[in-house]
């Protein structure tokens, strides 16, 4: 155990394993939070959630981060409530009417146009639907009517979908009139005009008891930390909940299968005979068996869940040509005087082959095992890819698969691909930089490689 513990210690002397040792630990970090910030059934709930969830999101907006390398600033999402506002609340008793009004106040320095523009209300009222009236004010004094609306209980008005508002505007849409510059807007060329804008909000019931709350979106053409897609969900959610799925995935099918292999090719070596006859048979069956088209087959036809998926490729798995590699070795140590010894003083079978045989190649066992992690990881997302993955969890490869499905590279939105095709990078060098520093730990004739 202590030459073990020194032996690790000499991957300070490899800055390639302390580097990717630091990217490890950084994404079991990521992992760790993810799961204490957003537990499991609540990103479940928010990756599957539609436009209830993700209101206040705009559709495909690039990360913010996007505005770090413009030289125009494109607008993020400006979401604002009546529940933040102080509202003026007149009362006509002998006409038995009330009108509540307020103003949402926000200031624009962005050099583009909202994506949309919405209003999404709650109206309490007995009788008679109340009437709202809304005004938009610009940074320049200009006063525009938006809309006079009849509320119900509750409803969304889509302002950039109001055709007459369009036409009142010139033809403009109205999340580009509304915040345009009048003098470009004349040549035909609308540019954004930035300053502080205020939408008016005035409503009437007609009855003396009613309140009414908005929420205003100006959706943005960047939004998050990693941006949205085509859902309005906010991919750091995936991106973030993607790396404890990916880590455990490549985790658990790196141990289960290394480990159960080396057992299985301990046993056959210390009986010999049959047992490693069959053994030998089953593994060269087992390896000509193609892995993918038999997961494709299950995925198809039975489950799509990343259980049963990880439960196959281990069983797939065992059996494969690791056997071989092990089997080489343990006839080597299964001549060693110590084994000998310990067949002379009456130790039984499954102590030599558990205390005596096993415990010898754990070096060669660990850089296998450390570079296997990140090959099924990438199994995990080549399957997501091909639209196999699990339809109630977030993953990489999932997002990989919806940018895919929806023209993301045609559409010019990048980010939706890249950033977990970065992370699949950044976790496969991050385990291959460790687990090559560790095979030459551990074997002395890379040593000097």
């Amino acid at each position: 155990m202590s030459g073990f513990l020194n032996s690790l210690k000499e991957i300070r002397r490899y800055p390639s394993a302390v580097i990717g040792l630091g990217l490890i630990i950084l994404l079991f970090a990521i992992a760790i939070y993810a799961m204490i910030a957003i537990p499991y059934k609540e990103a479940v709930r928010l990756w599957r959630g539609g436009e209830a969830v993700w209101f206040d999101s705009p559709k495909n907006a690039a990360p913010t981060y996007m505005n770090w390398f413009r030289g125009e600033k494109l607008p993020s999402t400006i979401v604002l409530s009546s529940d933040d506002v102080e509202k003026n609340v007149e009362l006509d008793e002998e006409n038995e009417m009330l009108k509540i009004s307020w103003s949402h106040t926000f200031d624009y320095p962005y050099d583009g146009f909202p994506q949309e523009l919405s209003l999404f209300y709650t109206s309490e009222y007995i009788r008679k639907n109340p009437f709202m009236s809304l005004y938009w004010i610009t940074p320049d004094g200009r006063e525009i009517r938006i809309a006079d609306l009849i509320l119900d209980k509750s409803g969304t008005y889509r302002i950039s979908q109001d055709d007459k508002l369009e036409r009142r505007l010139g033809g403009l849409p109205p999340e580009v009139g509304l915040s345009a510059d009048p003098a470009p807007v004349e040549a035909g060329e609308p540019v954004a005009l930035p300053g502080t804008y205020e939408l008016q909000v005035s409503t009437l019931f007609f009855e003396p008891e009613g309140d009414v709350n908005t929420d205003f979106v100006a959706y943005g053409q960047v939004h998050g930390l990693a941006g949205t897609d085509h859902r309005r969900r906010d991919l750091s959610v995936a991106l973030m909940w993607g790396t404890p799925i990916a880590l455990s995935f490549g985790l658990l099918a790196a141990v289960g299968t290394t480990v159960t292999t080396m057992i299985i090719a301990a046993f056959g070596v210390w009986y010999g005979g049959w047992v490693d006859e069959t053994i030998q048979r089953i593994t060269e069956v087992n390896m000509i068996l193609p892995v993918l088209p038999i997961l494709i087959m299950i995925g198809t036809f039975y489950s799509k869940s990343i259980w049963v998926m990880l439960g196959i490729i281990i069983l797939l798995s065992i059996f494969g040509a690791g056997i071989k590699t092990y089997r080489a070795v343990f006839l080597q140590v299964k001549e060693s005087p110590y084994i000998e010894a310990a067949q002379a003083y009456g130790a039984s079978n499954s102590r030599i082959i558990m205390r005596y045989l096993v415990p010898r190649i754990v070096p060669l066992l660990i850089p296998q095992l450390v570079v296997l992690v990140p090959a099924f990881v990438f199994l995990e997302a080549s399957l997501a890819v091909l639209g196999l993955g699990d339809p109630t969890i977030p993953t990489w490869g999932k997002i990989i698969n919806d940018a895919r499905t929806n023209g993301a590279l045609y559409t010019g939105y990048y980010y939706w691909m890249l950033q977990p095709a970065i992370l699949l990078m950044i976790t496969g060098l991050a385990f291959a930089m460790v687990g090559f520093s560790l095979d030459r730990i551990f074997n002395p004739r890379l040593r000097g490689l």
